[in-house]
């Protein structure tokens, strides 16, 4: 109730900015005090975004982008409110998209003579209706005469933000069987308005997310909906035509846009949410709020005309109101629901360990998962996050998350998986989520931890640790065979397998040739990770001067992010070290070193670092920690644990080029044969379908058959 009321009183000071903005951001910040009082959060609620635009708008002052070849016809129907017309046109023009478009304002036979004006707005096309059509047959009419591929409805009571058009072209792009794809919708006060819809199976509706914070995590990543409304909405014009565009039952206006999302999706084509495409609407400009009169009237009679024709879908498909909130906002009607619990967000360009877990993840989408990501040390760095958000994941993460317990209580019986990684993480939520889900829950151990441990008695006290996480997990997830035998060894009643870690895409084009590389020798690691600072600090000193002796030229570059002041140390004329360096950064020093070295003296697991190696083709010398979980690998590779054999290996590699191309030839096929996605899912596919993993009541395909 306070929420409501302190939001009332913001859309208020929203109508006062037009006629005193000084009273308007008295108002806001009067609200935004008691805000912070009454719910004790440091956050107010949702500021009115300020408009860029002048309150008014002359029309022979807008020119709208147009193009004589359009992707996209953007369908503006209009009826009077010039005003609001004028203010979409003048978003469109400031917020340009990198796509060609064009704009086609249509008005629907408006008797008032201010639309005459619309006239002098340079670049747009401007039809007219000889009657009043209403508003579904206006957009039709405007469709028939667009040149674009892509047809875009958007509301004249709008104002677009940027990106809003080229992110919604995006998922078309990048997402199998789309059929139409909608915008985030933002009302005039800064909050929420839409972020897609639910249907329920009584046939009411949410405009899901509506009064909340439109920046929350929940409300971010892409996903599947049930509609989205018409109010900005894009589809394929020749789809649009082949399902025969807007059911005719609807007009004048309302649910033709729900309407042909159901009709769609009967058709296999999904409706999907894309919250990068942000729109803000001033709602009920057109027909106002109150559906007992005018055009507003005729939301009630079509409701009542789409259950009659959507009925057993509705009854089959979609949940009773209000429940299942987890599944009902994402379709996952008949889909998995997987949880990832780690401790942050996956940062792949800076460890292995983030690289194995987002192969997790992109296996499950692959699938036709929905997945929700629990970074337990909730940090938001929003490059990492938006990343992952990017590929349709709910990253649970800032400062609006709701705590881990309260989370898993209210969505734990919705959960069909459950992936825990690492130790520490498992320990801290795995009684948690026993207690909320009957899901499956495995445990992605990375590699064994006690193998890392310094001293006799850390190993002893990790070891029983992590034997205590095998056997309460329904599966534990090795990422080599000697690792899960060893596994089985210490818990015999425990469930485990190994499986592939990474999963990298078939390489087409060629190493460079080594006549054509430089002297440098490549080390690349994390050193947050006390064993590479160790193995950079043992190289540097013990074996690179024996390497130098023979090759005068040969110099060390260390490549890998939080060096230590132990590495730092380590600089000089033929030491280089380079922090923080970006993919592409490292992609080009597997084409420019001549050899890549791995001198772990401890560890375990398999490392990331050697497989890019493999994958490179990048000639590789290691010690048998670096080449732990390789079966087979000395065949391609040289592994050596004594100074003296390890700087000879190098020294054959820096100075042989017929060996060089043979080993660089045997370790990409290696790598290619042992590391693909399509074995890496392989392995994936395998382990979760000894869960018969379910959603619901039946057994799902999606992921014993991806």
């Amino acid at each position: 109730m306070v929420r409501d009321t302190l939001l009332g009183l913001m859309r208020l000071a929203a109508h006062l900015d037009r006629w005193s903005p000084g009273t308007a951001n008295v108002c806001r910040r009067a609200v935004q005090a008691v805000w912070r009082l009454v719910t004790a959060r440091n956050t107010p609620p949702p500021p009115r975004r300020k408009s860029y635009w002048p309150r008014k708008i002359s029309a022979g002052d807008l020119v709208v982008p147009r193009s004589e070849s359009p992707v996209v016809s953007v369908i503006i129907p209009t009826y009077g409110q010039m005003r609001h017309t004028l203010h979409c046109l003048a978003s469109i023009r400031a917020n340009r998209p990198d796509t060609p478009i064009e704009v086609i304002v249509i008005d629907d036979a408006h008797p008032g003579p201010e639309t005459r004006s619309l006239s002098a707005v340079r670049g747009i096309r401007l039809l007219r209706n000889e009657v009043n059509l209403g508003f579904l047959r206006t957009c039709e009419a405007a469709a028939r005469t667009a040149q674009g591929q892509f047809l875009l409805f958007l509301n004249n009571d709008t104002e677009v933000l940027p990106g809003w058009l080229d992110a919604m072209l995006d998922i078309f792009a990048t997402r199998p069987n789309v059929g139409l794809v909608g915008s985030k919708l933002i009302s005039a006060d800064g909050t929420l308005q839409e972020a897609g819809g639910i249907v329920w199976r009584d046939c009411s509706a949410w405009n899901y997310g509506r009064g909340r914070d439109p920046a929350a995590a929940e409300f971010n990543y892409p996903r599947r909906v049930d509609y989205c409304s018409g109010a900005s909405l894009m589809v394929r014009r020749s789809v649009f035509f082949e399902a025969g565009g807007f059911d005719d039952r609807y007009a004048p206006a309302y649910y033709e846009d729900t309407d042909l999302a159901f009709r769609l999706r009967a058709r296999g084509l999904e409706t999907w949410y894309q919250p990068r495409s942000e729109v803000v609407h001033f709602e009920g400009v057109s027909h106002g709020r109150d559906t007992s009169r005018g055009g507003k009237a005729y939301q009630v009679r079509n409701h009542a005309t789409f259950l009659d024709t959507w009925r057993t879908v509705l009854e089959r498909e979609h949940h009773a109101n209000g429940t299942h909130v987890l599944r009902a906002k994402d379709r996952a009607h008949g889909r998995t629901v997987a949880l990832i619990v780690d401790h942050g967000v996956p940062e792949p360009d800076r460890d292995a360990g983030s690289r194995a877990i987002l192969g997790v993840v992109t296996f499950l989408l692959s699938a036709g998962a929905v997945v929700k990501f629990w970074p337990m040390a909730n940090r938001r760095d929003p490059r990492y996050a938006r990343a992952l958000e990017a590929l349709g994941v709910e990253v649970l993460h800032g400062q609006d998350r709701v705590a881990p317990e309260v989370w898993a209580r209210t969505n734990g019986p919705d959960l069909d998986l459950v992936v825990i990684s690492r130790p520490d993480v498992a320990e801290r939520s795995l009684d948690l989520l026993r207690a909320a889900t009957k899901a499956p829950i495995v445990y992605y151990g990375h590699d064994l931890h006690f193998r890392r441990s310094a001293t006799r008695a850390q190993a002893d006290a990790m070891r029983a640790r992590e034997r205590a996480i095998w056997n309460r997990s329904d599966l534990s997830l090795y990422l080599s065979d000697d690792e899960a035998a060893e596994v089985r060894r210490l818990a015999p009643s425990a469930a485990v397998r190994a499986v592939v870690p990474y999963g990298l895409p078939a390489r087409t084009d060629p190493p460079r040739e080594p006549e054509r590389r430089e002297n440098w020798i490549l080390f690349v690691a994390g050193f947050a990770h006390h064993p590479n600072a160790e193995a950079a600090v043992w190289f540097a000193r013990v074996v690179l001067p024996a390497i130098r002796g023979r090759v005068p030229g040969a110099r060390l570059a260390i490549v890998g992010s939080h060096p230590t002041a132990e590495v730092l140390a380590l600089a000089s004329p033929h030491v280089a070290i380079f922090p923080n360096v970006t993919p592409n950064a490292l992609d080009a020093w597997y084409q420019r070193a001549r050899i890549a070295v791995v001198p772990l003296l401890t560890g375990a697991g398999v490392k990331l670092k050697v497989v890019e190696g493999l994958w490179h083709g990048l000639p590789l010398v290691m010690t048998s920690v670096g080449a732990q979980g390789l079966p087979a690998v000395e065949a391609v590779a040289a592994v050596e644990d004594d100074a003296m054999r390890f700087s000879e290996a190098a020294v054959a590699l820096l100075t042989d080029d017929a060996l060089w191309r043979s080993r660089s030839e045997a370790q990409r096929d290696y790598a290619t044969r042992k590391f693909s996605e399509a074995a890496l899912h392989r392995s994936l596919r395998d382990a979760f379908a000894s869960l018969n993993v379910t959603a619901g009541e039946a057994c799902l395909p999606d992921l014993a058959m991806a």
